[in-house]
């Protein structure tokens, strides 16, 4: 049953009610200012939502993307862990395959095996693909990348998914296309945590220091279907097809990530045609006629898990956030922030709830003030003011801020809400001593829980919340990637969950789909295949009609 909506939320949707207004197609000439932004690519001589632009490859036409956010100059293979960031890393690298929902797909790799002792895995390489220079792929490629993920000072995003307390993941080249993977133990995790790296070229990289501040990010040499060839920060990136991709001449010539990090800005330049496609919310989708408009809609699961952190180092009373965490009502928030329950699900651990390990049995915290009141009483606190952070131009987020300001003023709890750019906040949280008291975001992590100990276990690299007290934690990830009983394992990381949530410092909110709106121009949406974080698995199938 829906719960009515707080006086907070209900200015929130009067604002987005007034947008409602710009509903139609075509351009309205009291708001037109506000798409200039998504114009810009103007300059690079493209057009923004016509097939006009030129390519010099036999590819044609020009798609453009609104994206919501910068990646910058900084984007690599290495470090790069945000959703544009590595949706910019798809269109220019390959990974040795993805391991998605529906099974492997196979990119730079077409195969492997696995040894008796299943410690060793062996891959065979495709031996037609070539670098966008010219110069050939081969298996010292794959070695150079995995190497250096491996290298702590490097602060690769995959790290710890390839060293363990056991050891290092060794990586070998057995000959120019075959190389072997050997774990420290025999663990069913091993597919899981090989997959989606993407290869990057060892002859363009082998001399580089700082992987997020060196000339070839943007200048980048790879194996994916389109090359970056213009980059202006803050407004757009430009690709072109990639003649010499493995599978083929990409159907499209041009692809524009446009930067639009106002969403009313991007629901705009949609409705007037000024770009292609835009993932959208389902307040939203409502206000846009998707006939009138040209457009189709695609809503489908990332296994995304939307969460609020408590940062430990800040609150660092077990009993004061557990009181938080009683005080809130997350049903509220995503009713008010998606609609229906056609677009989310609820989740009480930090697993999505398409996961095959997801466990109930933990603190579910359904809102309880007297439960609160007791927990603060027990802590001696009393007027708590919390700064929450998060990111302003997510209108998600901004809603879940205002309704947690006033769920917790109803307990007695002053939050003052600190909104910014969404990779300023990511920068600020990386610093332990950030004075942020909770934030908000979400993440996609993969099939296998054991891919989340980066982000949960003490002292791993993305974990926020900066606990250090809880060694039960990196125990319960250490059993459940080496146990090979798939029963077993789902008893242990039923533990790791309910463990996880006795911390008081993770309060998962919500999992809930996207849905990306685009022009019935662009085709082979089906063929490229939506998929968690990159939108397509490979642009190659996009087509533009004639």
């Amino acid at each position: 049953m829906k719960k009515s909506f707080s006086k907070a939320f209900a200015l929130f949707a009067a604002a987005a009610l007034a947008a409602s207004s710009l509903a139609g197609c075509g351009k309205d000439p009291v708001v037109e200012d506000t798409t200039t932004a998504a114009s810009s690519a103007a300059s690079t001589g493209e057009s923004t939502g016509g097939d006009s632009g030129e390519s010099t490859s036999a590819s044609s036409g020009t798609f453009t993307y609104a994206i919501g956010g910068d990646p910058t100059e900084s984007v690599n293979v290495i470090t790069t862990s945000d959703r544009w960031g590595l949706t910019t890393v798809k269109m220019i690298y390959s990974p040795l395959y993805m391991n998605n929902a529906d099974g492997i797909n196979w990119f730079l790799a077409t195969d492997y095996s696995v040894s008796e002792d299943g410690m060793t895995y062996t891959f065979t390489l495709r031996d037609d693909v070539v670098w966008s220079d010219g110069e050939p792929f081969t298996a010292d490629d794959v070695v150079f990348t995995y190497t250096e993920m491996e290298q702590e000072e490097n602060l690769g995003w995959a790290y710890s998914q390839l060293v363990y307390n056991e050891g290092t993941v060794a990586i070998e080249k057995v000959d120019d296309y075959t190389v072997s993977f050997t774990f420290p133990f025999a663990t069913p995790t091993a597919i899981e945590m090989l997959s989606q790296i993407f290869i990057m070229p060892e002859h363009i990289y082998k001399d580089v220091e700082d992987y997020e501040h060196n000339d070839y990010n943007m200048n980048s040499v790879g194996t994916g279907p389109y090359k970056l060839v213009e980059y202006q920060p803050g407004t757009y990136l430009r690709f072109e097809a990639n003649d010499s991709y493995f599978k083929g001449q990409p159907g499209i010539g041009t692809i524009v990530f446009q930067i639009i990090e106002n969403a009313d800005t991007a629901v705009m330049a949609l409705q007037n045609g000024e770009i292609d496609a835009y993932q959208v919310t389902p307040t939203e989708a409502q206000r846009i006629d998707l006939e009138a408009c040209n457009l189709s809609s695609y809503s489908y699961t990332e296994g995304r898990v939307g969460y609020m952190m408590i940062n430990c180092n800040r609150v660092t009373d077990e009993k004061v956030r557990k009181a938080i965490l009683y005080a809130l009502d997350k049903q509220t928030m995503n009713d008010a922030a998606f609609l229906s329950d056609e677009y989310y699900l609820t989740p009480y651990t930090f697993l999505p709830l398409n996961s095959q390990f997801y466990s109930e049995d933990v603190e579910k915290y359904e809102r309880d003030l007297d439960k609160t009141a007791q927990l603060l009483a027990e802590a001696g606190v009393s007027d708590l003011t919390l700064r929450l952070g998060y990111s302003a131009s997510d209108t998600i987020q901004s809603t879940q801020a205002l309704l947690i300001q006033e769920q917790l003023q109803e307990a007695g709890i002053t939050v003052e809400l600190v909104s910014s750019d969404a990779t300023a906040l990511s920068t600020q949280m990386q610093n332990p001593d950030n004075d942020y008291d909770m934030y908000l975001g979400g993440y996609i992590m993969g099939i296998d829980p054991d891919t989340f100990a980066s982000l949960f276990e003490s002292g791993a690299g993305y974990n926020y919340m900066y606990y250090t007290e809880y060694s039960e934690i990196n125990d319960l990830f250490a059993q459940g990637r080496a146990e090979q009983d798939m029963e077993k394992r789902k008893e242990i990381y039923a533990q790791l969950q309910a463990a996880i949530q006795d911390t008081g410092a993770f309060y998962p909110i919500c999992s809930n789909n996207k849905i990306l709106l685009i022009s019935n121009r662009i085709q082979g949406v089906e063929e490229a295949g939506l998929v968690p974080v990159y939108t397509f698995e490979d642009t190659y199938y996009l087509s533009v009609a004639e």
